[in-house]
């Protein structure tokens, strides 16, 4: 295999593709350390950090003499101790619906300077809309790798965005959000059904293992409607 980092970041990075694409299913076991060496022609020790990282993470446990079962084919199972926003939406009670706006591959402009360093000089571009209890509430803008045909994106409507990065080998490992408050044009105003003249702008750039960046994306948020929260387990 051709590394892009170190070889055991990348041979976890594989085995986890195959578990979040059903390869592995939970319950199962992956092949024997033996079996992954020849796969991969690598070291045993090169194994043994790879399935070391997907049981800290959560996704595979290894018994002695009993092989490594699968725990979980969750995307982000151990990614951060804090619980995701749309998950403390729908655990207060509330609905979170989207739809997808406009998916299209866009040439990105010399203005668009941190775009164009990260993805060249073209982007899949993703637009979805989110309804919080049927009222218009969140604007997203999703900056992704070329992969594939983007009319394959359409299928965000079924499985979410971050598979479908894993499916490209793209696997994120970690998000960094920085917030700040955007003044909106007229065309947001009316989309989101808001009078408010300026609304809390999150950007989130995801990372994989090795420190790829593999999405930024843009959020607009009516926060009148209701407020963003972060929550953390102690």
């Amino acid at each position: 295999m051709k590394a892009k980092g170190p070889l055991y970041i990348e041979v976890a990075e594989n085995i986890k593709s195959a578990i979040l694409n059903g390869v592995y299913p939970v319950g199962t076991q992956i092949p024997t350390e033996n079996e992954l060496e020849q796969t991969f022609n690598v070291s045993k020790i090169t194994v043994r950090k790879a399935i070391e990282i997907l049981s800290n993470e959560g996704y595979v446990e290894k018994k002695s003499g009993k092989g490594t079962t699968v725990l979980s084919d969750r995307l982000f199972n151990k990614l951060s101790k804090a619980a995701s926003f749309s998950s403390m939406i729908e655990a207060s009670g509330h609905h979170l619906t989207k739809e997808i706006l406009a998916v299209e591959k866009v040439k990105l402009t010399v203005d668009q300077t941190e775009l164009t360093q990260i993805f060249g000089k073209q982007a899949f571009k993703l637009t979805r809309f989110y309804r919080l209890d049927e009222e218009p509430y969140i604007y997203f803008e999703h900056y992704l790798p070329t992969l594939g045909n983007e009319k394959n994106l359409i299928q965000m409507e079924q499985i979410s965005l971050y598979k479908w990065l894993a499916s490209h080998q793209k696997v994120v490992a970690r998000f960094q959000d920085s917030f700040s408050v955007e003044e909106v044009s007229r065309e947001i105003k009316t989309l989101l059904a808001t009078d408010q003249s300026h609304l809390l702008k999150r950007k989130r750039t995801s990372y994989s293992q090795t420190g790829e960046i593999i999405e930024i994306s843009y959020a607009l948020y009516d926060t009148i409607k209701y407020p963003y929260l972060i929550e953390y387990e102690i």
